[in-house]
Parts: C-alpha cells; sequence; structure tokens
C-alpha cells in the first residue's frame, strides 16, 4: 500500500556547498525524463529542437485562437493546433523510444498498443488567492502559511511531470488528494478560489481555461487515466508478468475514463467530452483484453492437434476483434471523428481485421491438424462455428467429421485468415504515420506467412472443387476486462493546510466570530458547562446562572482555545483533562461562534460523521485521504446507489446533538 505523509515525499536537493538551490524533485517527478545523454545524443537534440519549433508554433496559434472572434478563423487555428499537438505526440514518441533504446526480439514480437498523451498545464501561483482568504475569510496571519502554500505549489510543479510508474500515479493521485481538501476548505458557492486553470487538450492541442477548481480535478483524474495507459503500453508483454501487468494498467485506465465519464458533463475540451471517454474506456478495454488473449497463448503452448483448445483461441480472438471493431465504429462516428488522431482510427481497424483473421486460423489448425472429435462435443463445436444455443436444432449443416471435408473447411477458414491478413496490411501501408511502426507490420507479415504456408500444405494439385464459404467464429472470453475505478485511498495525504482547523468547522463554507480569551471560574459546581465531541469540542449545555453564563459562554459555541495553547484539534477527553487541572484562579477560553447564513452542508457535523462511517479520520497530522469530492458539473445519478464518488453529507444537526463517539450525558464541568 502507498502511504504519503504531509512532507514525506523523497526529495533531492542541491550538495552542500555547491552555490546553488534548487526546489526539491518530488518522488514520482521525471523532469530528466526527456534529457538523458547516450549514443544517440545528436538525434535526440535534433528532436528537442523540433519540439521547440512546434511549442512556439503553438503558442502563436493559441494567441490567436484566443484573440479572434471571428468562427471561421478560430475553426482554422482549432485544426492547425490539432496537426501540432499530432507532430508533438509523434516526436515524444520518437523521443521515448530512442531514450528506452530497446531492440525487440522478433520471435516474441507483440502488437503495439495505443498510449495517451498526458494533458499538459501551465504554472498556477497559488499565493496571492489563498494569502486573502487565510487573512481575510480565517483571520489569520498569511505569512505564516507561507511554507504550506510553497509546499502546494511544489506539488502541482512535480505532476507536470510524473514519471511513467507507480510513483508518477503517485504522484498525480496526491496532488489529487489534496485537491480535495483545498475544494472543501476553500470553496463555497458563493466563492471560488478565483484561479485561471489552464489545460491543454490531449487530443487536438486547443488550450481550455476555467476557474472552477474542479476543472483541475477533472483534469488531473483524465492524466491518471493517461498514465495508465502508458504504463500499460511499456509492459513487456512477451511474459505472463507483463501481460498481467498491462491488463490491470487498461483496467485501470478504463476505470478512470469511466469515472470521470459519470460525474462530469459539459466539458470545456473535446478529450473530456462525454463521447471522447466513452471511446477511450472501450478502447482500452479492448487493449485489455487484447492482453487477455496474449496472456492465453503465453500460458502453456497449445499443440496444433488440440481441437478444444485451438477453437477457444479461435473464440478469444474473435472476442478481441469484436472489441476493436466496436472501437472503430465509435471513432468513425461524430463528433469524435473530428478530433480522434487518425492513426488511432487506422490502428484500431487493422487489430479489428487481424484478430478476425487470427481466429479463423485458429479454427483452420482445429479443423485440420486436430484430432477426431468426440460425439459429445459436436454440440459445443456447433456453437463455435455456427452461433447455436445448445438446446436449438442446428438450423445450418453439421460440422463435417470426414477428414477430407474437414479439411475443405479448414482451407476455406485459411482463405478468410489470408484476406483478412492482408486487407489488415493494405490498411497499414495506407496510413503514413503507421509505416513507421515497424513491429507492427513485422507481425502482420509474419502472420501472412504462416497462414500462406498452412494453406499451401493444404491444396492439393487436384482439388478442383470451390471451397464453401467459411462460417463466422462466435466470439467468447473466459475472462471479460471491466472498468476499476482509481484506488485513491491508497495514497494517503494530510490536508496540507490543517492548522487552520478541522474543516467541519473551518472552511469557506462558515461564517464565524471569535471571542475572547474570556476568563471562567470555577464554582462550586464546577465551571458550568457541558462539553461534547472532538476536533473541536463543543459546549453542548451552558448551566442557567452559573459561572459559564455568567463569562457569556453559549451553547454551541467551540472552544478553541485552552490558557492560551490552541485546542481546535484536541479531543473530548483532552480539553476536560486541562480543565480539570485548572485551580481556583479560573480558566482562559477563546471560543468560536458560528453564524447564520454559511453553507454548512458539505462540512459540518455531517461530514464528521461521513469520514468515520467510511474509515478515513479528520485530517490530521497522519491522516488517510478523503474518497475525491467530484463537484463540477455533477450529474445526478440518485437513480445508481453506489455510482457518485462522494455525496455530499446531508445537512447537520444543531450543535446541540450528540457528536461521534461522545456519551448522549455528560455531566457539567
Amino acid at each position: 500500500m502507498f502511504s504519503v505523509a504531509q512532507g514525506s515525499l523523497l526529495s533531492v536537493s542541491a550538495p552542500a556547498g555547491a552555490g546553488w538551490a534548487s526546489p526539491p524533485i518530488k518522488r514520482g517527478c521525471d523532469l530528466l525524463a526527456n534529457s538523458q545523454h547516450g549514443c544517440l545524443q545528436s538525434r535526440r537534440a535534433q528532436i528537442h529542437q523540433q519540439i521547440n519549433r512546434e511549442l512556439r508554433v503553438r503558442t502563436g496559434a493559441e494567441n490567436l485562437y484566443r484573440a479572434t472572434s471571428n468562427a471561421r478563423v478560430r475553426e482554422t487555428v482549432a485544426l492547425e493546433l490539432s496537426y501540432v499537438n499530432s507532430s508533438l505526440q509523434l516526436l515524444k514518441e520518437e523521443l521515448e523510444g530512442l531514450d528506452g533504446n530497446v531492440d525487440a526480439d522478433h520471435e516474441g514480437i507483440t502488437v503495439p498498443m495505443i498510449p495517451l498523451g498526458l494533458k499538459e498545464t501551465k504554472q498556477l501561483d497559488w499565493a496571492t488567492p489563498l494569502k486573502e482568504l487565510i487573512s481575510g475569510h480565517f483571520g489569520e496571519d498569511s505569512a505564516s502559511y507561507e511554507a504550506e502554500i510553497r509546499e502546494l505549489e511544489d506539488l502541482r510543479q512535480a505532476m507536470r511531470t510524473p514519471s511513467r510508474s507507480e510513483a508518477g500515479l503517485e504522484l498525480l493521485t496526491a496532488y489529487y488528494n489534496q485537491l480535495c481538501f483545498q475544494e472543501a476548505r476553500f470553496v463555497s458557492p458563493a466563492r471560488s478560489l478565483g484561479l485561471l486553470f489552464h489545460w491543454y487538450d490531449s487530443l487536438t492541442g486547443v488550450p481550455a481555461q476555467q476557474r472552477a477548481l474542479a476543472f483541475e480535478k477533472g483534469s488531473v483524474l483524465f492524466n491518471i487515466g493517461a498514465l495508465h495507459t502508458q504504463i500499460g503500453a511499456r509492459q513487456d508483454r512477451s511474459c505472463p508478468e507483463g501481460t498481467s501487468c498491462a491488463v490491470e494498467a487498461f483496467q485501470r485506465a478504463a476505470g478512470a475514463f469511466s469515472l470521470l465519464r459519470e460525474n462530469f458533463s459539459h466539458a470545456p475540451s473535446p478529450d473530456m467530452s462525454p463521447a471522447s471517454l466513452s471511446m477511450l474506456e472501450q478502447l482500452m478495454t479492448a487493449q485489455a483484453q487484447e492482453c487477455v488473449f496474449e496472456g492465453l497463448l503465453l500460458q502453456a503452448p497449445v499443440a496444433p492437434h488440440d481441437c478444444l483448445a485451438q477453437l477457444h483461441l479461435a473464440q478469444e480472438a474473435a472476442q478481441v476483434a469484436a472489441e476493436y471493431r466496436l472501437v472503430h465504429q465509435t471513432m468513425a462516428q461524430p463528433p469524435v471523428q473530428d478530433y480522434v488522431p487518425f492513426p488511432w482510427t487506422t490502428l484500431v481497424h487493422v487489430k479489428a481485421e487481424y484478430f478476425r483473421a487470427l481466429a479463423h486460423y485458429h479454427a483452420a489448425l482445429a479443423l485440420c491438424d486436430g484430432a477426431p472429435v468426440a460425439e459429445a462435443e459436436l454440440p459445443a463445436l456447433e456453437q463455435i462455428f455456427l452461433g447455436l444455443p445448445a438446446s436449438s436444432e442446428p438450423r445450418g449443416p453439421a460440422l463435417p467429421q470426414e477428414q477430407e471435408d474437414r479439411r475443405k473447411l479448414g482451407k476455406a477458414h485459411l482463405k478468410r485468415a489470408i484476406l483478412g491478413q492482408e486487407e489488415a496490411l493494405r490498411l497499414h501501408a495506407v496510413c503514413r504515420a503507421l509505416r513507421r511502426v515497424d513491429l507492427l507490420q513485422v507481425v502482420l507479415a509474419q502472420a501472412l506467412r504462416r497462414s500462406l504456408a498452412k494453406y499451401s500444405e493444404l491444396d492439393l494439385e487436384d482439388d478442383f472443387c470451390e471451397a464453401a464459404e467459411a462460417p463466422d467464429v462466435r466470439p467468447k472470453t473466459q475472462r471479460r476486462p471491466e472498468g476499476r475505478a482509481p484506488s485513491f485511498s491508497r495514497v494517503k495525504v494530510a490536508d496540507i493546510f490543517h492548522r487552520l482547523g478541522p474543516l467541519s468547522v473551518f472552511s469557506a463554507k462558515n461564517r464565524w466570530r471569535l471571542a475572547g480569551p474570556i476568563h471562567v471560574a470555577r464554582g462550586e459546581g464546577g465551571f458550568g458547562f457541558t462539553l461534547r465531541g472532538d476536533a473541536p469540542v463543543l459546549i453542548a449545555a451552558v448551566v442557567p446562572g452559573g459561572r459559564a453564563a455568567a463569562a457569556g459562554l453559549k451553547e454551541g459555541d467551540y472552544i478553541v482555545s485552552v490558557n492560551g495553547q490552541p485546542c481546535r484539534w484536541w479531543k473530548h477527553a483532552d480539553v476536560v483533562a486541562q480543565l480539570k487541572g485548572v485551580g481556583d484562579e479560573g480558566v482562559s477560553l477563546q471560543v468560536l461562534t458560528l453564524l447564520p447564513g454559511g453553507d454548512r452542508r458539505p462540512a459540518l457535523g455531517a461530514l464528521l460523521r461521513s469520514q468515520k462511517e467510511r474509515g478515513w479520520e479528520t485530517p490530521g497530522p497522519a491522516q488517510a485521504s478523503p474518497r475525491p469530492l467530484l463537484g463540477w458539473n455533477r450529474k445526478a445519478k440518485r437513480g445508481k446507489a453506489g455510482r457518485r464518488l462522494s455525496p455530499l453529507p446531508s445537512r447537520p444537526a444543531p450543535p446541540s446533538t450528540q457528536q461521534p463517539g461522545v456519551p448522549t450525558a455528560l455531566p457539567p464541568i
């Protein structure tokens, strides 16, 4: 389990006496990913120059896009930005290939996957709006919180360049959890942070801006899914461990995009639109299904004479082809077809044809090389080829049992396999970007040569009969991958601004008045009030005519200081112990009174109860992260139980009600 406490991220600082100082490098941040030195440094330098040139072009196009109001000009600039972004993606992929410098083993070549590029963002200044809120709304000295603000800025700066590893995912998740804390503390329905969040579209490169903090959260969640796709695409799928890791990564990616699609709408950028997210979810599920098929091939080599094993592989390949056909249909529909990269659409089409041909190839091996099938297994075979239910009567010709008839049907399947592989090669040659992917061409060419060799074995000189049309292979899989939502609770963080006090009270959604110090003397019956709750402790009742009532304390006040010691995070027992230790001289208290007009729905007692019911505590020095609160254009899905990430808690009860973990009746102090 990952665990990231406040200030515990690994960092690398400048050596002592070096004469310079640099900010610490967060664990999971890969600032040097594109500047590694090696034998191909000259080519790397050329790619860097091209990337810088494309970035300058993108900056100019972006300025023109924002400056003009002409619809035709904006459309032309958006198209140019799409081309620039595609060029940047290809250059970055080429640079990554040079940095990896991996020599492919042509005996264990796998079909390349489609990774998704990360959304890029500009540097953000948190200091000005946060200092205004801390000094204006919270009544604190904003200068004393410069370390916390700097920590938040460093975390955001690091998450802009996450490493393609579990550490990079941990970094993005830690920042996402911090955004949940900051949204709960600093954002209210009547007040925003005043920050302008600037993100580039991952598919088109068109800039999008919005002042909602939830746009920042949604973009980070998108990058979590995109990083999962990159991790899955980089796995070595020539071994079972690699295929398993790739399946897991693509499932996590599909889950992240599904979560984003179900909780956000009216996205300001095409890559986060419902249509685009649905396409990405389907694509990642299809790639996970492909990895499942590859894992079955690696588990145990299937002998050609094992008829049923070959037929099961044929069904698995047909399932992969069906998944990719569905993705291709989605990519070909507007509005997705307007901004999805053309190489993606072509590669998905190539894979659909390739795996359908592979299904026919394995079916041919089962028919031609497989041992005779027992009569009891015939219904299962008819289901595979004819797609008939087990209890139905055959609607077509029964599968042949004679060796010669099996050879002819196998030959027909090989013919369909060859036609499909030739079509896949043709589609590969049409796309200029795919022609550069040598591994894909090698895979397709190897499959075609293998099918042609098998066909030549079956093609007899005196065979003048025209082979019948081979039936389709029915798709079926032993394991259908499902999207898995990111596990935010695995990365535990503490609220950076926990010094401001518990979120149940000290948030922008509440208004309060501080009173004190108030001196309360001890009487014969004690101080004359009853306490309840934790962090902060609540004055549940005041004895009429007692010392507390005379000093001006009221029911519903929160104790925030005892004899000058801040006690916002103290538990009930700690405050009681401190008061019991006071002598006849009395105690000096500072109390907080909540004012009407604040929106207390997401922050007070119900949030506290919601936290404890979910198993994560109020943010303290070493606390678990909250479940995400997605609030930007959230779709209402009350009809589906359990689909929303973290529903807003109900309105809290009055301050005099019982707090969690405290007895109903407490004697006055």
